[in-house]
């Protein structure tokens, strides 16, 4: 069985022994985190979001603004802590110890990962890649997408930061030129800003709560990304350092871009022509009084989905790579190929289950799966941040102040639970992959005590 790394108890740093090649500076990392939360979410899903809250589109992108960066704020201080590959199953192993949460945490936030690279493989096979053919299967689309990408994730994590710098870069582009649009249509006197107080709930109470709180759950799908980063902990050149700039701003450069970006769609087209597209952004983009091309566009759009998918698939199997070193997972998971330093067996893992999720879902479900899932693991991981407090270490690292995961761990139950008025297909989803992970996790009890082993 491959070993975690040591921990320097001085610096909190790693040393330089372990499979993992420390290939990540601190640049690389701001937009490795960046690229990791835009892409799907804003590109795929503000057209549902639209659907659920109305023309007031802006609303649950600020909440969830808000509600991310209190949870960021968690991330940042327990992965200075301890920097090391696992993220929120460590946490919650040091904190509660006790293994079954442990594992049920670890697989909803790998399972978290595979909906949202299965979000964007059927965003990617959707109305943006129409705009150049409809002679393949959608489905079909999709799985040949998670291919390529998991071919690309074995080649070495080098490869795969140095593919999504340049993705981000071109996503970036994209949402430049939905800001520009904007900005064009306001001097322009174009748009209709009255749409930005309109809301699709009637009346006001219950049913405008339960409407914002069911638009800011989905919406959130748009802001997760930023809890993968803590899994490359282990391949990030000084990551006590390098983390919490990284987190944060990466969390406020695209909270910021997701209103703007949201505005501008509201102002351009009716909630209910984005509430039916795949490709929310191009419906602005046709909209828009600038004569860009919408083919141009989808193909931007179609980079910035590949970029979603292609983090979440090599963060899920970072994760099977610090769960079987952490004997949560078996041993197999760990293995890597010898010349490139990857995960082998956990990148065929993840992106099989990949492949299947695809069948189960379009984007809004497997979207508010993601969000559901991950809204749920962090409530824990606040919960974690405070029990920890207990378990001082040696080196220094960055302490969130106490109200912020006190605050964090409210706002995501209240989003996780029923108020926020998600389909029931959503809960069905989340509660067949957590039955899955208990099967999982009572067999790899039993074969370990059958081979006479310690089980954690």
């Amino acid at each position: 069985m491959t070993t975690t790394r040591a921990i320097d108890r001085e610096s909190g740093t790693p040393d330089e022994e372990g499979p993992l090649k420390r290939a990540i500076g601190p640049k690389l990392l701001i937009l490795f985190v960046i690229g990791d939360i835009l892409g799907t979410g804003i590109y795929a899903t503000t057209g549902k979001v639209a659907g659920k809250v109305g023309g007031a589109l802006w609303l649950p992108f600020v909440i969830g603004f808000v509600v991310a960066l209190l949870t960021a704020a968690s991330y940042v201080e327990l992965v200075g802590k301890y920097p090391k590959a696992a993220g929120a199953a460590l946490y919650t192993q040091k904190a509660f110890k006790v293994p079954f949460l442990t594992f049920i945490i670890a697989f909803m936030v790998m399972c978290s990962g595979l909906s949202s690279a299965s979000a964007a493989a059927r965003a990617f096979s959707g109305d943006y890649f129409l705009e150049f053919t409809d002679a393949i299967p959608p489905t079909l689309i999709a799985i040949l997408f998670i291919l390529v990408l998991a071919a690309l994730n074995l080649r070495g994590v080098s490869e795969s930061v140095k593919t999504n710098v340049v993705l981000t870069l071109v996503e970036l582009t994209g949402l430049a030129i939905i800001l520009a649009i904007g900005a064009w249509a306001l001097f322009s006197g174009d748009g209709e800003p009255a749409r930005l107080t309109e809301f699709e709930a009637s009346g006001t109470g219950y049913a405008l709560i339960t409407s914002v709180l069911g638009a800011t759950a989905l919406g959130f799908f748009a802001f997760v990304g930023f809890e993968d980063s803590v899994n490359m902990a282990e391949e990030t050149k000084d990551p006590v350092r390098a983390f919490p700039r990284a987190i944060f701003l990466g969390v406020a450069v695209t909270g910021t871009i997701y209103v703007l970006v949201a505005l501008v769609s509201s102002l351009l087209v009716d909630h209910r022509t984005l509430e039916k597209s795949s490709g929310p952004l191009l419906e602005v983009v046709k909209a828009g009084g600038l004569d860009f091309p919408p083919q141009l566009f989808a193909l931007i759009a179609l980079f910035a989905v590949t970029n979603s998918a292609l983090i979440n698939i090599m963060m899920a199997s970072r994760l099977c790579y610090g769960m079987a070193n952490e004997r949560i997972l078996p041993a197999v998971m760990g293995r890597v190929l010898p010349r490139r330093c990857t995960p082998v067996v956990g990148i065929v893992f993840v992106s099989a289950l990949a492949i299947g999720l695809v069948t189960t879902g379009e984007i809004e479900g497997l979207g508010d799966t993601t969000a559901f899932l991950l809204l749920c693991v962090f409530a824990v991981v606040n919960i974690a941040v405070l029990v920890l407090r207990r378990d001082p270490v040696a080196h220094r690292h960055f302490r969130t102040p106490t109200a912020l995961p006190v605050l964090g761990a409210i706002t995501a139950l209240v989003l996780a639970s029923p108020l926020a008025d998600r389909d029931a297909e959503v809960y069905i989803r989340a509660g067949v992959l957590l039955a899955i992970g208990i099967g999982l996790w009572a067999l790899n009890r039993t074969v370990m005590k059958a081979r006479g082993e310690n089980t954690v």
